[in-house]
Order: C-alpha cells, then structure tokens, then sequence
C-alpha cells in the first residue's frame, strides 16, 4: 500500500468502485474489520449489483486508499420504520444503508472518511422518497462513533448482541441522518426534558419579577372619607368601623 511520501498532503480523488479494485478492497476489509466478508459481497460491490459504492484513490496512481459501500433498502424492511411517518403515497420510502467504511491508515486524517460520506448524503438526498441514511457501530468503536456524532448523525439506540464475533457477543449503536425534510419523531423522554426546561425557565422569569417588583414597590397612600385621615395600607385590607368608608385600602404591586 502506497503511503503519503513526507508531510505532502496527497491528492484524492472520488469515484464508483470498479472491478480491478477487487483484490485491494479484499485486502483492506480484512485488515481493518473483525467481520469476514463473503466474496460473493466484494463481487456485488465491485460490480454494482445491488450494492452502491464509492472509491477514494490516490491521484499519483489510482491506488484504493479508502471506501464506503451501502444499500438502498426499503424503509418497511428496515429497524428505523418505526421512525419514519408514512404518509399515504404512490412512492414507497427508501433508505441507505452504510454497509462498510474504511480508510487505509496512512491516509487517515486527511478528511477521506467525511468526503465519502457526505457523497452518501448527497446520494440519498437526490432520492426524492429516500428519508435517512443509516448505520450500525459496534460499541468498543469510540472513534467511530465520535466521527458519526460529529458528521450530525442521530444516535437512536443501542442494541444488545447485535454482534457475534469469534464466539463473543457485542452491543451496537445504531446513528440515523435524516434527509429530504424526513426527521426523528420526539421520543417520551425528549418530551419530558422540553417540559422540564420550559418550566425551569417559567420559574426563573416569575422569581425574577418577583423580586424587581419587591425592590420597586412604593406604598399606597389612602385617605378615608369619615376620618379625614391618611393611612398606610401595604398589601393589606384596612378592617374596623373606624375606617370602614375607606375608598382604598389596598396596596397594588405593579
């Protein structure tokens, strides 16, 4: 594998995978993951049957130095239906789904990862009953899933034992990017924080105005028409026959 010469950035260019990156791509997906992929899988994907793909390549010799594969599937058919609001349609919702990213190691850090997945954007956007492009992450993958959270991806759950590799079973989380106006559907605890802070800022403004009005309160004045008297009346009613002709004999707080 051709690695970057010095601290000279390479030139990358983007496009499909094509058959006479077979044998790199195999190389590859068995370096970088715990999961032994069929042949029959890197035969689809250099061949474009049912598989769409992009290739990130050197631009000295045209060698594979990164990739992303997905499928278009159907929303119905997929975990994320439930998050998706089915609107009564000739069109039926699609997804796509992320079946493998890779970048080679010496290429890392040159921003291939996000340009190959923002082309996936760009693609699922251009499907006009596409909703989300989606993924799984296995749950000891921490760069991974810091990589998706920055590139806004919605981490919707984790799932237990989503993973069986060489006899141990691991959790993964599973991201969501929504495309085309689709989004997620407020879940009962994203209810429950909105109403939390929608009264944590209510009690906030109330003390607030509270306390102004507290430093601000000048007394009321009252005069009684039988007494002839002037009377100071703070926030309280003025009771007894002595001065029951009172006009006023409240305070108002303003």
């Amino acid at each position: 594998m051709l690695e970057p010469r010095g601290s000279h950035r390479p030139t990358i260019i983007y496009r499909p995978i094509q058959p006479s990156d077979l044998e790199v791509l195999e190389q590859i997906h068995l370096a970088l993951f715990p999961i032994r992929y069929e042949r029959d899988f890197f035969l689809n994907v250099v061949h474009g049957h049912g598989i769409v793909s992009w290739a990130a390549v050197d631009g000295q010799n045209d060698e594979l130095v990164g990739f992303i594969t997905t499928r278009l599937i159907s929303a119905r058919e997929s975990e994320i239906a439930d998050l998706l609001r089915h609107r009564s349609s000739r069109k039926e919702l699609m997804l796509v789904y992320i079946l493998t990213l890779g970048v080679v190691e010496h290429y890392r850090n040159y921003g291939i990862a996000t340009s190959l997945v923002r082309e996936v954007i760009k693609y699922a956007s251009s499907i006009t009953n596409c909703r989300a492009v989606y993924l799984h992450v296995i749950s000891y993958n921490l760069p991974a899933i810091k990589f998706y959270r920055k590139m806004l991806f919605k981490f919707i759950r984790r799932l237990q034992n989503f993973y069986y590799i060489n006899g141990q079973h691991y959790d993964s989380y599973l991201f969501v990017y929504f495309v085309n106006g689709s989004h997620s559907p407020c879940s009962p605890l994203n209810i429950v924080a909105a109403v939390a802070n929608y009264l944590r800022g209510l009690l906030k403004m109330l003390a607030s105005k509270l306390w102004r009005n507290e430093e601000t309160h000048i007394p009321v004045w009252s005069k009684c028409s039988e007494t002839k008297t002037l009377l100071v009346t703070p926030n309280k009613r003025i009771l007894g026959a002595e001065n029951s002709a009172c006009r006023v004999c409240t305070s108002q707080l303003t």
